[in-house]
């Protein structure tokens, strides 16, 4: 009896999505798809990288590996007050370098005596990374860790047993904070150091030496929700520089195994590749100082915040997520330049985005193609998760939409449903003005899982996409028009 009701129940599913088929019929996924990791990832748009060990105290980039634990000394450390400036600057989480290429553990790692747990700071019984992690949770912030697999400090780098120990470390690192939303793997890989006292170089096959495949199921394993970011992912990937940009047009999809941490095809990575093997989306990486670790002499060049919304507009709104470092001072906090910028920025995105304009101010949606059940309305209704569509045949289509009231054009958000891949290779935006003229406002390349364009300054009476796609039909979820914010 059972069998049958099941059989019974099958039937009647095929039969049902029979009928719908003739009504509306989705769009076949083009290539490949984000997963659920990924797609949680994307919502996160911009989140905060901060630097901070031995290194810090010596005023350099990269330390060797030689300093003593006691030189790690942040008297003032506080990491809510870290926490309050990302939150106010708009950050959605917080990436700590729980371990740089010194080799300094900036949490009591049980596995060497190379960490905070050997410093007299707080007598030994301190914890930058849990500490962090606590006042991320509290502030809603998510939490990640970067862990440098290159160790300046460790005897064992270069060796087998190095590997057992880096696995150990990140481990401890994956069990003990709570949820971890990204897992960075740093491409730096072996060359001169301190080694346990042996002033050396040493090289390593980076292709080979880590076994990443066996780290990356180890992070599976213990955090199945945390992105893996490398040269080369597996989940997402380096944009190519560390400038705050991403290329244009930007795909998410890149032909992942020609990649490994520390081997990357530069170009490749700041455009992706189309019709690539996976879905790997980039990362832009980039300071708001000159360097990744706090020096005084940078005090005085520090973005701006013009600066800075240069670089959302170039990373953010060329569909990858920004990470952007704001490192701590010796004493264990933001700078109060740092901190001021931070703040100014956050409330410069908000000004920018104030004003958006609303469904019931446009007076109607009209596209040149129109697949069944999937309206052009349908980038307005403020759910991601519809979305307007064309015909299987059709390669351009335009929507356009006419207003009740001319509007003052500011900003244009565009955004594709991606959980059906990535596919728009191009883009144009028109404006019908108050004299009736068709005027092209904007012109673009790939959208992915957003594109945020500025428009020049004009009232208008209707706007128009147009987009193609040389694969496959074109769709799109969101046509989000921000006003002029009121003087």
């Amino acid at each position: 009896m059972k069998t049958t009701t099941i059989l019974l129940l099958s039937a009647l599913t095929l039969l049902n999505a029979g009928c719908a088929g003739k009504k509306s019929i989705a769009p076949a996924p083009y290539g490949p798809v984000p997963t659920e990791r990924q797609l949680a990832w994307h919502d996160m748009e911009m989140y905060a990288f901060i630097h901070f060990t031995t290194t810090t105290y010596r005023d350099v980039e990269w330390g060797y590996g030689d300093a003593s634990p006691d030189e790690f000394q942040p008297t003032k450390f506080n990491p809510r007050q870290w926490v309050e400036v990302l939150k106010a600057a708009g950050m959605k989480g917080v990436v700590l370098t729980a371990k740089h290429h010194d080799g300094f553990s900036l949490w009591p790692s049980q596995l060497t005596d190379y960490s905070v747990a050997q410093s007299s700071w707080r007598d030994g019984k301190g914890d930058v990374v849990g500490e962090l992690a606590a006042e991320a949770n509290r502030a809603g912030l998510k939490f990640g860790i970067y862990l440098s697999p290159w160790d300046r400090h460790d005897m064992r780098y270069g060796s087998p047993d190095y590997i057992d120990y880096f696995r150990g470390q990140l481990k401890e690192l994956l069990t003990r904070y709570g949820p971890i939303f990204e897992v960075w793997q740093d491409g730096a890989n072996g060359g001169d150091g301190y080694y346990g006292g042996l002033r050396e170089k040493r090289t390593i096959d980076n292709r080979t030496y880590y076994d990443w495949a066996t780290t990356d199921s180890l992070i599976r394993e213990l955090q199945p929700m945390a992105c893996i970011f490398s040269d080369g992912g597996p989940d997402t990937r380096w944009c190519g520089n560390e400038k705050g940009f991403v290329g244009d047009p930007n795909w998410a999809t890149l032909n992942r195994d020609n990649f490994a941490p520390g081997h990357a095809n530069k170009n490749s990575l700041q455009h992706g590749d189309v019709g690539g093997t996976h879905w790997v989306p980039a990362e832009v990486d980039v300071s708001i100082r000159p360097g990744w670790f706090y020096h005084e002499s940078e005090d005085d060049r520090v973005k701006t915040v013009e600066q800075l919304m240069d670089i959302y507009y170039t990373s953010v709104g060329r569909g990858s997520n920004l990470i952007l470092n704001v490192p701590p001072t010796k004493e264990g906090l933001i700078h109060p330049i740092d901190s001021a910028r931070m703040v100014a920025f956050g409330e410069a995105l908000q000004k920018e985005f104030r004003r958006p304009l609303e469904a019931k101010d446009i007076k109607s949606w009209e596209a040149t193609n129109e697949r069944k059940g999937f309206a052009a309305r349908n980038v307005t209704d403020g759910d991601n998760q519809t979305y307007w569509a064309t015909d299987d045949s059709v390669r351009e289509a335009a929507l356009t939409m006419t207003f009740r009231e001319p509007v003052p054009l500011y900003r244009l958000r565009l955004c594709e449903p991606i959980q059906l891949g990535q596919r728009i290779d191009s883009l144009s935006v028109e404006a019908l003005t108050r004299e009736g003229e068709w005027e092209v406002v904007a012109t673009g390349t790939t959208i992915g899982p957003r594109r945020l364009l500025r428009l020049p300054e004009r009232e208008a009476q209707a706007l128009r996409v147009k987009v193609s796609s040389s694969a496959c039909c074109p769709l799109l979820s969101e046509v989000q028009l921000f006003l002029q914010p009121m003087k």
